[in-house]
């Protein structure tokens, strides 16, 4: 029998609805097509965003069984190793031009993911090793592994908010007739593709992917295939908290002010996309990611007093009507 004889499992397709239904929906509701134009825009780069630094987290998840409560700390150590690019070269930043701008950017980005992909693979061995298969020590120990990194964090860049302005090419807005785009968050929603893109078809298209996906549902026969499963549980680890820092410098560009806490206040947002997604997804992780950022834009418009809300509402509808999440390891994602 051929590949091609193989049955196929139906793709769920239903989720990849939701984005598109909702940015539908709420354009009668705002009334005016560029306020909606411009709320969206900033919806789906926020989502962006938090998809990011989210993605690290359930591919750790659902490859590792690991449930990493300080991964927060690689989002702040990777916001404020950007610092040690961006400030240096802070007069390139203040030169408009795109080009320039983009490059002192992409290495800030680059330093950021090595160091915290290098802490990854430390901490992993270090700390999450000993605790693998027992969940309440895994909280325990990460939550207070994101205590001390903020503790460090405060001795090596200080205690006080460190300002972190965007480029000059990259402020203001563009003008799509009267609704404005902010040119900061149009950068944000290509990153953010470009990462799900390469995720997907790494995941989806390559031998390591395979791997990963065998390591998910039996690592053990991977094993006996010859395969160190146990590294590549470090990489995706590394990998995983690498995309956490990247995150955290597009973050802290996003708010342009650094804190130590920044980490593990943006924590509460991941885990609500992480189980929205379904715990595992990287899929489900990006529609949940831009799902919650777009209602927040949305209800902090229509209703100011509900966003703060909106979140958990959000993760209550979406649980109950899969408990599961958009997508789990157990179905196939689109």
């Amino acid at each position: 029998m051929s590949n091609t004889d193989l049955p196929r499992l139906p793709r769920d397709l239903t989720p990849l609805l939701l984005v598109p239904a909702l940015t539908i929906c709420m354009l009668p509701l705002i009334g005016s097509f560029p306020t909606w134009l411009t709320l969206t825009v900033a919806g789906l780069a926020m989502g962006m965003m938090i998809f990011i630094m989210a993605s690290g987290l359930t591919l750790v998840f659902g490859l590792m069984d690991v449930l990493n409560f300080g991964h927060g700390a690689f989002v702040a150590v990777g916001a404020y190793t950007a610092t040690m690019v961006l400030l240096p070269l802070k007069g390139w930043l203040e030169i408009d031009s795109l080009a320039m701008n983009l490059s002192v950017l992409g290495l800030a980005m680059l330093v950021a993911m090595l160091i915290t992909a290098a802490l990854g693979w430390a901490f992993e061995r270090i700390i999450i090793r000993p605790v693998y298969g027992q969940h309440l020590k895994q909280i325990l120990i990460t939550m207070g592994g994101m205590i001390v990194a903020e503790q460090i964090i405060g001795v090596i860049w200080g205690a006080e908010q460190i300002p972190l302005p965007l480029p000059e090419s990259l402020r203001g807005a563009i003008f799509v007739g009267d609704a404005a785009l902010e040119k900061y968050r149009l950068v944000a929603v290509i990153v953010g593709l470009l990462v799900f893109i390469s995720m997907f078809l790494i995941l989806n298209r390559s031998k390591l992917g395979l791997l990963i996906r065998a390591g998910v549902e039996n690592g053990e026969m991977v094993e006996a295939l010859g395969y160190r499963i146990r590294r590549l549980f470090v990489a995706v680890f590394a990998a995983g908290s690498a995309l956490a820092g990247l995150g955290g410098v597009m973050w802290g560009l996003y708010k342009e002010t650094l804190t130590a806490a920044m980490g593990g206040e943006i924590m509460v947002m991941i885990f609500i996309v992480v189980i929205i997604g379904g715990l595992g997804s990287v899929s489900g992780c990006f529609i949940g990611a831009l799902l919650m950022a777009l209602v927040s834009n949305y209800a902090g418009f229509l209703a100011p007093k509900l966003a703060l809300v909106s979140n958990i509402g959000l993760m209550m509808l979406i649980l109950l009507w899969r408990p599961a999440g958009l997508y789990s390891v157990g179905r196939r994602s689109a």
